[in-house]
């Protein structure tokens, strides 16, 4: 009987760009890529932490490399990219937030937030497609949204408004570029324990607000994103594009 193969997960000779890398989701999916055989290039602004983290995945035998760049600086992240060799896969983790009520939200909020989110993330986007396109090649582009891009939040009227941005552009990328191969998905995460979001938890009438609208009963974990982002990347997705990846708990379920 001749039966399927199920596709693999490994990511072996190929190139990896993962930003916001040196902590929390960016830090979890470069771990993720290296351990399935990806070179990964780590980017972030902090060239400090960057050679601790490039150092600690030598330690366990994985290929990687530091650039310490500002997604904000598009003109310089599109300089950078076209001097690169083409990157099969991106990561695009970096990100900020100010909360604060819709009232109170200011103009310099706004902008600081989107030049991340949005602008920072659309033309990283648009780069390293841009370079598979022109070598003819294929690749996986993934865009780190959030379950607040696809709901509401209280306090988040400017952080939601960036990721229901980054779900756009993500499906007119994905329209655009599939006839050359290349995909281009979201990870939208629920809350994610991480050292940005303690703030949130400690607070017992946010954290209840968390736990009653996640139906699986937990927050989540870094471990818990990593698996989304090796599907998307890997021969396993071959044929998702332009979909969301919920890894919300439920929270979007209603």
């Amino acid at each position: 009987m001749d039966l399927p193969q199920t596709p693999s997960f490994r990511l072996d000779g190929r190139r990896a760009l993962v930003t916001g890398a040196t902590s929390g989701i960016g830090m979890a999916a470069a771990v993720a890529l290296a351990a399935a055989g990806a070179a990964v290039t780590i980017a972030a602004r902090s060239e400090g932490a960057l050679v601790n983290l490039v150092g600690a995945f030598a330690d366990r035998g994985w290929d990687a490399r530091h650039k310490a760049i500002d997604v904000a600086d598009v003109h310089t992240v599109h300089r950078w990219v076209a001097s690169e060799l083409p990157f099969d896969i991106l990561v695009n983790s970096a990100g900020v937030a100010r909360h604060s009520a819709a009232l109170d939200a200011t103009p310099e909020d706004y902008d600081a937030v989107m030049a991340i989110n949005v602008r920072g993330a659309f033309f990283l986007t648009q780069a390293v497609a841009g370079r598979l396109i022109e070598v003819g090649r294929p690749g996986s582009l993934i865009n780190v949204s959030s379950q607040m891009g696809h709901v509401g939040g209280q306090d988040r009227a400017v952080y939601c408004a960036s990721k229901f941005a980054v779900e756009g552009f993500t499906k007119a990328m994905a329209i655009e570029w599939g006839k050359f191969g290349i995909r281009v998905n979201t990870v939208c995460p629920t809350f994610i324990r991480t050292p940005l979001t303690e703030g949130t938890f400690v607070n017992p009438e946010r954290r209840k607000w968390i736990e009653d609208k996640i139906k699986l009963g937990r927050v989540g974990e870094l471990p818990d994103i990593m698996g989304p982002v090796l599907f998307l990347a890997s021969d396993a997705s071959a044929l998702v594009t332009g979909t969301a990846q919920m890894v919300d708990g439920g929270w979007t379920a209603d």
